[in-house]
């Protein structure tokens, strides 16, 4: 079973860029369609992005949508959120999901999570 770590995250400005890196071990990636949920306090899990096993399809959330990118390296087991324009309302905990035969939107979807990365977009 895949192990999912999420890191990247941390305090940034309005209007800011961050990265989020997820790395995976004890399995390969390639086998595992990937996502990013986030969860801001008080609210419920929300889709960000999503990718299919071979980069080939990408879905992304109405927030994300002109602003992230999600990309994967399969030959790094590595998937990564690119956010560009963060505004405070992408503060948020920022989860790294995979699934070994669904891809898409819906977080019960997805048997594997990370621990979660914080993203707070503040002046």
């Amino acid at each position: 079973q895949v192990r999912l770590v999420e890191s990247g995250g941390g305090l940034v400005r309005p209007g800011g860029s961050l990265r989020l890196s997820c790395a995976a071990s004890e399995d390969t990636l390639a086998v595992y369609a990937v996502a990013w949920f986030r969860q801001a306090p008080g609210k419920e899990r929300e889709f960000v992005a999503s990718i299919s096993w071979s980069g080939q399809m990408t879905e992304y959330g109405d927030s994300a949508k002109g602003r992230f990118i999600i990309s994967r390296d399969n030959s790094r087991n590595l998937a990564s959120l690119q956010m560009d324009g963060l505004e405070p309302t992408d503060t948020a905990v920022y989860y790294c999901a995979a699934d070994r035969a669904r891809y898409g939107v819906d977080a019960t979807w997805y048997d594997f999570w990370g621990q979660g990365t914080q993203v707070t977009v503040s002046s």
